[in-house]
């Protein structure tokens, strides 16, 4: 096999409308992970923290999402690279992910804060999201090589929806992660252990496109951390006062919900009756 039409890379044959929704897909994982636990911690964080680094992270991941676009991705479908070099390039690129966000957490106006965990999982969120819309962008590509998936079609959009939301949370759940470990002044070891997830992810990511099946193997790391990530991680940096008022609020939000939905509603009465 080569590649469809034998055209070089990068090989464009996406429409404007198509750009469009796979960059409006990455971002709809920003909105899935912040309203599941951003958006629950008002008053607990300085949440225009929070909004600055998501900025961040977006600007910072759209210059890794052009890496793993130009070093992984590229040379995979040239065949410059197997799996293995794959990984290794993946590893670099993770490395400076990694240290880019052990920089901007481990900065005294931020831990002074005790805010890294809820930053860094925005932090996250912007990374993972723009490396999500540069992935669904290459999806869309009909003329993607050795993917049966390409194009805008059922299968590929929600393809698309899952390489998303992996790629956020995952990005997100790391980042946050780091950030609660800086809190207990463990820098090494986290920066390490994030830089091997993060390039494992990534590679993940990129294979999908080809065999979505590898995303079993993403799937259950984002199912085993995301209870820790809310129970532990994020509200971390908090007194054990605060803590306890989170939790309180978090479960009173919760039974509200439920009260709200079981209850019984009236019929509408017409007044001029």
């Amino acid at each position: 096999m080569g590649l469809k039409g034998d055209v070089p890379w990068p090989i464009v044959a996406v429409e404007l409308w198509q750009t469009q929704v796979a960059f409006a897909i990455g971002l709809l994982g920003i909105y899935g992970g912040w309203k599941g636990t951003i958006s629950k911690m008002t008053g607990f964080y300085d949440l225009a923290g929070a909004v600055k680094h998501l900025i961040y992270g977006i600007v910072v991941g759209m210059i890794l999402a052009i890496f793993v676009d130009r070093m992984i991705l590229s040379s995979v479908i040239l065949s410059y690279l197997n799996i293995f070099g794959a990984f290794t390039v993946a590893i670099l690129i993770a490395a400076a992910e990694s240290a880019f966000v052990l920089f901007l957490l481990s900065r005294s106006r931020t831990t002074s804060l005790r805010a890294s965990p809820p930053f860094g999982w925005a932090l996250g969120l912007g990374i993972g999201s723009m490396q999500a819309c540069v992935l669904i962008f290459r999806l869309f590509d009909e003329e993607l090589a050795y993917s049966d998936y390409s194009g805008v079609n059922s299968i590929s959009l929600v393809l698309a929806i899952v390489i998303a939301l992996c790629s956020c949370l995952g990005h997100a759940l790391l980042a946050c992660w780091q950030g609660a470990e800086l809190l207990e002044t463990n820098r090494f070891r986290p920066y390490v252990m994030s830089t091997v997830y993060r390039g494992a992810l990534t590679v993940c990511l990129v294979l999908s496109l080809f065999s979505p099946f590898t995303l079993i193997a993403v799937l259950p790391g984002l199912a085993l951390t995301w209870g820790k990530a809310q129970s532990i991680w994020l509200p971390s940096g908090m007194t054990p006062a605060a803590k306890q008022a989170y939790r309180r609020t978090t479960r009173q939000s919760g039974r509200h919900k439920e009260a709200s939905d079981s209850r019984i509603r009236g019929e509408y009465i017409d007044s001029d009756e």
